[in-house]
């Protein structure tokens, strides 16, 4: 071959095969995209919960498969079991809701008077409420439009939450099977950050898993001790409806808004249907919740990191304001990842200079 064609033909080859490789890593991308969800989520477990996992082996006698198995049973239970709960809760009261209905049963109280007086919305609300304390089935006609697709939205939803059940515990499993492998697979994932980054790889990759840890710690860890304390403070005081309530403000607490929103309106209604003194109690024990995250967070997200607080807030708050449940630990991560190369980045610049 003449000597000028050997860089031609070299950088066909070279094409060929980055467009061969591309091809393979594109087509497996194809094939595990489904899945990739599960994985991540069960990746994410898998981080989280090796410290206890690993506890509960020493004490079994160095028995990871059995340490793993334990939790994930634990975890099926603590999903499965309240799902299936608050479903047959929900369906029971919609059939005893559309039973009263039906057998005319379904009254509506007279609004209170001072309703018409609220700004912009007040007469609508006013005269709409009075309408359905008079004849519901005429309120629910003026209704009628609006919901078939509020039907719509709500079987939409419902399906959604059932897949969402699924992939919840298809990633238990997943995160099991890493837990019970914890060693080799913590090789493997260390050994590919070592490929990317060499020695910087292997600090980004431990980086990496302590971010999850602290937002675990931050952010559910928080939301769940918080919802659970203010749930049981619903549920010792009688408001009805006390399980739905504590679901309801665990994703109020995941979101990072406060167990006010539904707290402090339990205590109005409390102070109106209850006695003084629980009405007072319940109030006491919501003020004493309600800066518990403020004083938890800071504390338990940043445990371990050299990270600013502010960094692994905004990268929580933000994935999941883009990619759901599980953005609050792939935006913490890819922004505390994002700032550590940046910082090292300066360093090394502010050296050579």
């Amino acid at each position: 071959m003449p000597e000028s064609e050997r860089p031609l033909r070299l950088a066909t080859e070279i094409t060929i095969r980055l467009g061969a490789l591309a091809l393979l890593i594109g087509w497996c991308g194809v094939i595990l995209f489904p899945f990739l969800l599960p994985l991540a989520w069960g990746a994410i477990l898998a981080v989280a919960l090796h410290g206890p996992c690993q506890m509960l082996s020493q004490r079994l006698g160095n028995r990871p498969a059995l340490a793993s198995a334990i939790v994930v049973v634990a975890l099926l239970g603590a999903v499965i079991v309240p799902g299936v709960l608050l479903g047959n809760s929900l369906a029971a009261e919609t059939q005893s809701l559309l039973a009263s209905w039906q057998a005319g049963r379904l009254t509506v109280p007279a609004p209170p008077a001072n309703v018409a007086l609220w700004p912009v919305v007040g007469e609508s609300i006013h005269a709409f409420w009075l309408l359905a304390s008079q004849n519901l089935d005429a309120a629910l006609a003026t209704l009628q439009p609006y919901l078939k697709d509020a039907f719509s939205w709500l079987m939409g939803a419902a399906a959604r939450l059932g897949l969402a059940l699924v992939e919840f515990v298809a990633s238990i499993l997943i995160g099991g099977a890493l837990l019970a492998t914890a060693g080799r697979s913590g090789a493997g994932a260390l050994a590919f950050a070592g490929r990317l980054g060499g020695a910087r790889g292997h600090h980004l990759a431990e980086l990496a898993i302590a971010t999850i840890r602290g937002v675990t710690r931050g952010i559910l860890g928080v939301a769940l001790l918080q919802s659970l304390l203010a749930g049981l403070g619903l549920l010792m005081a009688g408001v009805p409806a006390a399980g739905l309530l504590t679901v309801l403000m665990l994703v109020i607490c995941v979101v990072q808004l406060t167990v006010g929103l539904v707290m402090v309106p339990a205590a109005v209604w409390l102070f109106a249907n209850a006695d003084t003194t629980t009405a007072v109690l319940f109030s006491l024990w919501t003020a004493m919740l309600l800066p518990l995250d403020n004083v938890l967070k800071p504390l338990l997200m940043g445990h371990g990191l050299n990270v600013p607080i502010l960094v692994i807030f905004l990268g929580a708050i933000g994935g999941f304001l883009s990619h759901g449940i599980i953005g609050l630990f792939v935006g913490a991560v890819v922004l505390v990842l994002g700032y550590e190369l940046f910082v090292q980045w300066l360093r090394e610049e502010a050296a050579s200079t």
